[in-house]
């Protein structure tokens, strides 16, 4: 485990709920924090290269940009097999979330992928796709269809 300084924490405190939205938002952060700007650069690569985090981007809302059929699609998939599966399904343009998840007694599911289209018809042609990737590997699957979203966001450090 990576532990992290003060600082590198209450740089991700700054940042988590997204960056300032002006011309130079690292220096924003970076006067914030009594940083140079250069340092909150080096700090936040330091960080990804240890997979602190994993990357800065923006987080769409899919709702917003006409994604409004949403469905966390779940899969049967042999055990021996569904590691290596999974990291194709991952790497599938579509799939936003991929997990191996361990199965429950009332549950069998292992895979679960996170598809997103138009419309159903569209999720359900991408969730045929990835059971033709799946093959004889699959034992069964299922879809989950979002209605509304409730809260979305990145984890947050409790006190920065």
């Amino acid at each position: 485990m990576t532990a992290l300084d003060d600082t590198d924490r209450r740089l991700i405190a700054a940042t988590q709920a997204g960056l300032p939205l002006v011309e130079a938002p690292y220096a924003r952060i970076a006067a914030d924090l009594g940083l140079t700007e250069a340092q909150v650069i080096a700090r936040l690569a330091a960080m990804q290269a240890k997979g602190v985090i994993r990357r800065i981007a923006i987080a769409p809302n899919h709702y917003a940009l006409g994604m409004t059929a949403n469905g966390m699609s779940v899969w049967d998939v042999d055990d021996t097999r569904a590691e290596a599966l999974g990291e194709r399904v991952g790497a599938l343009d579509f799939v936003t979330h991929c997990y191996l998840r361990p199965r429950a007694p009332v549950w069998r599911y292992n895979l679960f992928a996170m598809l997103h289209g138009q419309s159903r018809a569209e999720v359900e042609d991408k969730r045929a796709r990835v059971r033709a990737l799946l093959g004889t590997a699959c034992r069964g699957d299922d879809i989950l269809y979002s209605t509304r979203i409730l809260k979305k966001t990145g984890l947050r450090l409790k006190d920065g």
